[in-house]
């Protein structure tokens, strides 16, 4: 029997070698970047056609190479970064692992140009499916300038698995963003299909967050600053009012290198515990320098994912820097220790303590609770029959009563709806009534319903929304004044990759130069509204939905504009509009549920209500 085991080609090692370190064209950007910031260069130009599915290239004026090393610099494990086992434990260079070019070169044709300030010619390289098929002296300026093209043409599944050009073209500028806000004093510069989208001069930190993220975060940064012997932390977080509801700008940096860290990310987040609400995320971009030593960066192809040697000890330091520079800056709510001179005047503070009174008090189950053993979690027993129900009323409603069997067939499932639907019609002579500027209630038959209003609405604009995707467009309002937006570049990424959709549901938006597009027109039924945060809100809802990977764009986007429209809670309705509210709500299919699955409405029955009360 003949041997079965046998050592794949150097081509097909490298295409699966590139499985994991070129997912996307973002992937290459990534590496490309790092080895000219790797080779020293203080001015990086990065080039994209078709979102690099045609052309991704990189120009640098950093340090070149020499004839001999352009050509090792694409066979596997070849790197300049690492001479033994040592060095994996004192990297101090972005890449390390010597698989990028050999990597890239396995997946798209590639053209290599570089030039030491020392040599008098420079070398070109075309290579192709992992093979050199040029190599020749040419004329070149200092530094490496390196072409991919056609990414994938040797492997159609993974270039048919691309998404379209604006999803790549946002995986790109995010990759860009991270590395540029590592470096803010090398000049990078950024351009799509011919046309320049980013121009980032060298200058501070904070200019640079502000030319990555915007102009909005420019007067709402806090400065964090903190040095010990173990580890510095320097960088910038946001002010509570730059929260957000999504976590896209939220950046930690450890030795210059980009990582993703629930943990750490949970100690910032600790750290801003009684200044946002749950649902609210800060901004930061925080750096975290420590010997290389305490931190393993070896622990995947991408580098992302890192292990400290003593993660506790760096989550603590992230967490008391970011509380002390929200302190330090007035952020933090204060307590006030000076006693009220008032409070010295009440009765409990200036009267005696009579001996008739504190027998009263060390009679109270309170007292008992606090003195003697055994009795804090000590619970009296109830002497009255008040819940002498409460089993009935925990226990599970009759089956026909349940809104989606999924036994019954689904004509059976309908007429339960459409039953429901009978049941809940709205007519003259419903009364309708709004508690706590949140909640409307509605009597029904032998029961009442409690009505989230902004629920309601965001199922109805939903609907709405859905059947205008579907058919006619939505009418149009032209902007008497045009409003012009100003977005970060990632922003801009995306609300360009959403026109088409935005005009069919009646936002009539048009790109107006770098990261800026004029609002032409709004839905003719959309009230007078601010253009900035419709679209600014609309965006982070986007985003927020992103994560579904099984929700198309178009329905993440009008998920978006319908919570984005509807009423919030909190704000008082007329009984004309609770009245078209609920109409609306029940001619929805379904109407028991907002867009996010949550329910629109909760039934009170009246024989649960009488078991409440012991009836």
């Amino acid at each position: 029997m003949s041997d079965k085991i046998l050592l794949l080609p150097d081509n097909i090692a490298n295409q699966i070698a590139a499985g994991e370190v070129i997912q996307r064209p973002a992937s290459a950007v990534k590496e490309l970047l790092e080895n000219a910031v790797d080779a020293g260069a203080t001015a990086i130009q990065l080039i994209v056609v078709d979102a690099g599915k045609t052309l991704l290239q990189v120009i640098d004026n950093g340090s070149g190479m020499s004839e001999t090393d352009a050509r090792m610099c694409f066979e596997r494990h070849a790197t300049s970064k690492i001479r033994n086992i040592d060095d994996l434990f004192h990297i101090h260079t972005m890449g390390f692992r010597g698989e990028a070019l050999a990597s890239i070169a396995a997946v798209a044709q590639v053209a290599l140009k570089t030039k030491r300030p020392e040599d008098e010619t420079g070398t070109y390289i075309e290579v192709e499916n992992s093979t050199v098929v040029t190599q020749e002296p040419a004329a070149s300026p200092n530094g490496t300038s390196i072409a991919m093209k056609n990414l994938f043409f040797n492997v159609p599944a993974r270039r048919n698995f691309l998404k379209s050009n604006a999803a790549e073209m946002r995986h790109i500028v995010e990759e860009f963003t991270r590395v540029t806000m590592a470096f803010p004093y090398i000049l990078f510069t950024l351009t799509s299909n011919g046309q320049q989208v980013m121009h980032l001069e060298p200058g501070s930190l904070k200019q640079r967050i502000v030319q990555l993220l915007g102009n909005s975060y420019n007067a709402k940064m806090v400065s964090v600053a903190e040095q010990t012997d173990y580890m510095n932390i320097h960088g910038f977080t946001g002010k509570p009012e730059t929260a957000k509801k999504t976590r896209g700008d939220q950046y930690f940096f450890v030795n210059n290198r980009f990582i993703k860290s629930a943990y750490l990310n949970h100690a910032v987040m600790s750290a801003y515990q009684e200044l946002l609400p749950a649902d609210s995320f800060p901004m930061y971009v925080l750096f975290i320098d420590l010997d290389p030593t305490q931190v393993d960066v070896n622990v995947h192809p991408t580098k992302q994912e890192i292990k400290f040697e003593d993660e506790k000890i760096v989550y603590a330091f992230v967490q008391a820097a970011v509380k002390h520079a929200l302190a330090q800056f007035s952020i933090t709510p204060t307590l006030d220790f000076d006693l009220d001179a008032s409070i010295q005047q009440l009765p409990s503070v200036s009267q005696p303590f009579t001996s008739d009174q504190q027998q009263q008090a060390s009679g109270s189950s309170l007292y008992q609770g606090f003195t003697q053993k055994h009795q804090a979690h000590f619970i009296e027993k109830p002497s009255g029959q008040e819940l002498k129900s409460w089993r009935d009323f925990y226990e599970p409603l009759p089956r026909e009563e349940a809104l989606f069997d999924y036994e019954k067939t689904a004509q059976q499932q309908h007429l339960v709806i459409q039953n429901k639907r009978n049941r809940f019609e709205v007519d003259g002579d419903t009364e309708l009534t709004q508690v706590l500027n949140t909640y409307i209630i509605m009597p029904a038959d032998k029961s009442f319903l409690l009505i989230n209003q902004q629920a309601a609405h965001e199922r109805v604009l939903y609907t709405q929304m859905k059947e205008a995707a579907a058919g006619a467009p939505v009418t149009i309002q032209k902007s008497m004044f045009p409003v012009t937006l100003e977005l970060s570049p990632s922003d801009a990424v995306l609300l360009g990759e959403l026109l088409p959709d935005l005009l069919m549901l009646g936002y009539e938006i048009e790109p107006f130069g770098k990261n800026s597009f004029v609002v032409q027109g709004t839905p003719a039924d959309l009230e007078d509204t601010d253009e900035k945060h419709l679209i600014d809100f609309t965006l982070e809802q986007y985003k927020h939905f992103s994560s579904d990977i099984r929700v198309s764009n178009r329905e993440k986007l009008i998920r978006s504009l319908a919570r984005q429209r509807a009423v919030k809670n909190g704000n008082r309705l007329t009984e004309r509009e609770m009245r078209q509210l609920v109409t609306d709500l029940f001619q929805c299919e379904p109407f028991n549920t907002a867009p996010d699955g949550n329910p629109t409405y909760l039934e009170f029955k009246q024989d649960q209500i009488e078991k409440m009360f012991g009836r």
